[in-house]
Formats: structure tokens, sequence, C-alpha cells
């Protein structure tokens, strides 16, 4: 335990909200000094290493990343980290997100005897919706399967760590509706920008988002419009005006949202593009939950996340990929952020275990 909590304490001891540098090489730096893996660091800033590379076998690689959201004011004190241990938990910004995942993964990563190709990813720019994780798979990154330490923790029962065999996705996006300007008191003479984003959003309400089933797990969409802008002034019909859409998406179909073209001078345009995940493996989903079921006396179970993770870009991209990591519900991005020590030992030993006994390519 200690040497996990020590890693732990150090990455989180580095800021990586604004530059992602140091912490990246804080974990290069480990790799080069406690395991013989190839390790390398792309031009965006992610960490990746192999062991193995050249052995038969589908390859696995344990996948994480290293930058954070900003800190409260109360997680720094003169520029660094504040990070602290109270009752068996380590506080501080990332230590749920996901820097002690990433310390479990590295320990995990090192002790373990894969039976075939393994790798380790630390990625940047998660935070900026997959900024990095995106560069490395343009750039060839492609395990067959994949663990993404995200929090997948206390879904089943209260600190019970769980497997995600699925989780939404995000699409952001925005309607935009034009009209004609003119004086408030001729109404006749212009065409209301905001009258037509009405209409758009009357369409947007009666729009059916997509459900979803996966290994038992049920994920159900929604279309939220969140945001409406328009007007320059309280005497002139506006001649433009914008709806932000906010849409959770689930794997297979999306959400009509383009319908809203069909009202006159309105136009529609996606923003950001956040995949869901779906594991497609049923040998592989049974086989990561049975080694959590040993590290906790039966305990966990297959769950679905409500949030988007570097999984659904993996996945995407065409690798089988499930969520297990230590953070719990609510934990990520709060001024009292915290893990469990007690999970992120239960973390590196299921890591090290999957490295080793998964039976890569069954279904």
């Amino acid at each position: 335990m200690g040497e996990l909590r020590d890693l732990t304490e150090r990455l989180v001891s580095i800021p990586s909200h604004d530059d992602e540098t140091a912490a990246g090489d804080a974990i290069a730096s480990w790799l080069h000094e406690h395991t013989d893996a190839d390790v390398e660091r792309d031009d965006a800033g992610n960490v990746l290493a192999w062991r193995n590379p050249d052995a038969d076998g589908d390859s696995l690689a344990l996948v994480g990343h290293h930058d954070v959201v900003p800190p409260d004011e109360s997680q720094t004190e003169d520029g660094d980290y504040v990070i602290f241990e109270d009752e068996g938990r380590l506080y501080g910004r990332g230590t749920a997100d996901m820097k002690g995942a990433v310390a479990a993964m590295l320990l995990a990563f090192r002790d373990a005897d894969p039976d075939g190709p393994l790798a380790f990813a630390s990625f940047v720019g998660e935070e900026l919706g997959g900024v990095g994780v995106q560069q490395a798979i343009d750039e060839g990154f492609a395990p067959d399967y994949a663990v993404v330490g995200e929090g997948s923790t206390g879904y089943s029962e209260p600190g019970v760590l769980d497997v995600a065999v699925a989780h939404k996705g995000r699409r952001a996006s925005t309607v935009t509706a034009a009209g004609e300007a003119a004086h408030a008191s001729e109404v006749e003479s212009g065409e209301n920008a905001v009258y037509r984003a009405c209409d758009a959003v009357d369409v947007l309400r009666e729009l059916d988002a997509p459900e979803a089933d996966v290994f038992g797990q049920h994920l159900a969409g929604s279309v939220a419009v969140t945001e409406i802008e328009g007007g320059t002034a309280w005497n002139v019909i506006p001649e433009s005006c914008e709806v932000t859409v906010d849409e959770r998406t689930v794997p297979g179909e999306r959400a009509d949202v383009g319908a809203v073209e069909a009202v006159d001078g309105v136009s529609w345009a996606v923003d950001q593009n956040l995949p869901p995940m779906a594991c497609d493996d049923p040998g592989f989903a049974a086989s990561v939950i049975d080694v959590v079921q040993d590290v906790q006396d039966g305990a966990g179970e297959h769950v679905a996340k409500p949030h988007a993770t570097d999984a659904g870009w993996l996945t995407a991209a065409g690798m089988t990929c499930l969520v297990c990591g230590p953070a719990e519900q609510g934990e990520a991005h709060t001024a009292d952020e915290s893990v469990s020590l007690d999970v992120l030992a239960r973390c590196r030993r299921v890591y090290e275990r999957v490295a080793a006994r998964i039976p890569r390519g069954q279904s």
C-alpha cells in the first residue's frame, strides 16, 4: 500500500490543469526507472509504453489520463497542489480523476506477467474532449483490448468496485435561426429569428432520444436545450438567434436533431461529439468481472456509466473496451475530491490480474 500511496501522492502533487508536461515527464521517468518497457512521448504529450510488443496473441492496454480540471482555491497553496490523507482516503485535485488510477496501472504494468503484448497509456487532454487519445489513434495506437481506469466504483453498492460495460456519449450542437432585422414598430417588415428558433425548439422537444442495452445494462439518451441567445435591442426585430443543444448519446442511433433544418432559416452544426462506449466482447466482460469479484469476495457487477470517457474514442476506432476504476460517483471535479486507498489497492490487483489472465479473443 505504501508504494501505491506514495506514487499517487507524487503524481497528484504535480499541477496539470494548464500544462500536462511535468506530469507526463514524471510518468515517463517512472517507467524508465522501474520497467524495461519501450516508452514513447508523442508530440501531444501522451505517454505510451509497451511490454512484449512482439509477443503472439491479442494486445491489452491499461489506459488513463494525467490532465485534470482546474483546482478549487482550497486545493492549492502557493501554486502547488495540496494533497493529504484522512481516514483512509487521499484528498486533492486528481486523486479520483484520475491520477490514483494511473498510479495503480503503472504498478500493475510493472508487476504483471502478461501472456501477450501489454501496453500502458496515459493521455493528455481527456478533460478537453479526448485530444490526446485522438492523436494517439491517428498515429497508430490500436491495442485489441483496453481497460480504461475511469471511475466505476459505488454503482452496485457503496464502496464496491464495478465494471462498466457501456457509457453514454455527448453531442453538443448549435441551432442557428436567421431572420431579417426591422424596427419593432414595423413587425411585418422583418423576419423574427427568435420565433424561428422557437419553432426549432418545438421540433427538438418532440424528438425521441434513442435507447440501448449492453449486456443487460440499459442506457437512455436525452436531448435538452440548454441556452438561447438572440436579439440586440428591445426595439429591434432580431435577425439571429442561437440555441445550444446538449445531447446524451447511446451506442447505436442518434436523435434526429438535424430535423430542425426543416424550419425556414434554421441551420444546425455539431460543436462536439464525444462517442459512447459499448463493450463488444462478452468473454472479455465476463473475464474482467470474474477478476473483480475474486478480489472483492464476490462483490462487483457490470454497470453503465452516464459520463463519456476516452473509452468512447477507443471503441469508435475498433478496440474492445471496459471501464474499471476507483473514482466514485460525484467525486470527480469537486472541491473535496478524494479517493479510497482501499479501492485503489483493489484496482491495482485487478489490473495486474487482468493483464495476466484474460483469455484474449474469447467471444
